[in-house]
């Protein structure tokens, strides 16, 4: 199978652009995938494609750009050109743009895949009907919310024209079918990015590291993660270092220099910038604990995924898609209060005085984190883009639940 796979890509900053990465990197591996098409962003740089040697031809086509408006004209140029046997997008809303027009364009290509007669599935990482608006860095403005909402719902619709529509998350396929009648509509979890071999759980000398990762200050906010640390060392004599891995939202540039400059006094503060994929290990391996400082949410948690990848104990908000996370896939952490210092503090506390509650929860997370590989993910969008070639052939309109998944990859 020739696959495409319509994704950012490292070194770019898009979003998703580390779930491309992974995507990639283990669908090469899978023996019914011959090549692999990269449609991605242009970069100044080389694409990361440092273990393409591992049997499987990688082509990179950089055929769209951030906030372009021409990326639908050209993604579709370069799938005519290549004539993949499937196409996969990586998609969230914001995907190709932060500006109405772009963004809206590009989630218009999966319909016109489709068209063509290409298998399509899209991966929707988030949907609009469970995202804050405001907290997502989209619009305060009521009136702009709600004409969001009617946009999202009809760019929704095309998106659903795909074959078949994944979500990581057990409520998107009830919300999806529920308000658009869909059928098409698979539940395929997020997946761990790696599985290292089993870390060690002992924390390394020095200063016990507080960390949160990502890309910051729509609805992951530092201050509350900042302001909690300096609660505890107020109340106890915890050597503690926090660690701020990762780069402004691109809704918000600027927000962590003024965060530096805000926090100023506060001893023992680090900023890291951009992680690099070959640093990611290192800094997760550091850490203590991993820290969640979200206001809200907007899909399944890739950092949740690579802190339990890592053996890591983690502290979240007990809201939306973080707490659904934990119930169906066995992550276990300490939750506390949104946006409330106090109750970060009581939970991080708790985690760094009790190594053996710390452990434990690193465990579990390591042992999650294994039971939903990035092999398994990728195995199981193969055999749907195969039932979608069976139900072709046979003039079927895609059902879901019609497609019978082989035991070997259910059992995994």
């Amino acid at each position: 199978m020739k696959l495409a796979i319509v994704t950012a890509y490292p070194p770019s900053k898009v979003t998703l652009t580390e779930y491309g990465y992974y995507l990639v990197k283990h669908f090469r591996l899978q023996n019914e995938i011959s090549e692999i098409v990269l449609m991605t962003d242009s970069t100044s740089a080389a694409k990361d494609l440092a273990f393409e040697e591992n049997g499987c031809l990688i082509t990179v086509e950089e055929c769209w750009d951030f906030n372009s408006y021409s990326n639908i004209l050209r993604v579709n140029k370069a799938i005519n050109r290549h004539k993949p046997d499937a196409v996969l997008y990586n998609l969230q809303f914001l995907k190709f743009g932060d500006k109405k027009i772009p963004a809206a364009l590009g989630l218009i290509l999966p319909y016109l895949t489709k068209k063509k007669g290409i298998p399509t599935i899209s991966l929707l990482h988030n949907i609009l009907e469970k995202v804050d608006l405001e907290n997502a860095g989209f619009t305060n403005n009521k009136i702009l919310q709600k004409l969001y909402n009617f946009i999202g719902t009809n760019l929704t619709r095309f998106i659903l024209a795909s074959d078949i529509v994944a979500v990581t998350i057990s409520k998107y396929v009830s919300t999806l079918e529920a308000k658009y009648k869909a059928k098409n509509i698979a539940l395929i979890p997020h997946g761990s990015f790696e599985t290292p071999p089993q870390p060690d759980f002992n924390l390394p000398d020095g200063p016990k590291q507080v960390m949160a990762f990502g890309k910051f200050g729509t609805y992951k906010k530092v201050e509350v993660l900042i302001e909690a640390v300096e609660v505890i060392r107020s109340r106890t004599q915890e050597n503690i270092e926090i660690v701020i891995a990762g780069t402004d939202s691109p809704n918000t540039p600027g927000y962590l220099d003024e965060m530096k400059e805000k926090y100023d006094h506060v001893d023992q503060l680090r900023f890291t910038g951009y992680v690099a994929e070959e640093d990611v290990p290192v800094i997760f391996g550091e850490s203590a604990l991993v820290v969640f400082p979200y206001t809200s949410t907007t899909g399944s948690s890739g950092v949740l995924h690579q802190a339990g990848s890592y053996g890591k104990a983690v502290a979240l908000p007990d809201l939306g898609d973080l707490s659904i996370l934990v119930q169906e896939e066995g992550y276990r952490g300490e939750f506390f209060l949104p946006e409330n210092k106090e109750s970060l503090a009581d939970a991080i506390e708790k985690i760094l005085i009790d190594n053996e509650y710390r452990t434990q929860l690193a465990k579990a997370n390591y042992q999650a984190a294994c039971s939903l590989p990035m092999s398994t993910i990728t195995k199981m969008y193969i055999d749907y883009f195969k039932a979608i070639q069976v139900q072709k052939s046979k003039g079927l309109v895609i059902d879901v639940n019609a497609i019978k998944l082989p035991p070997e990859t259910i059992e995994a």
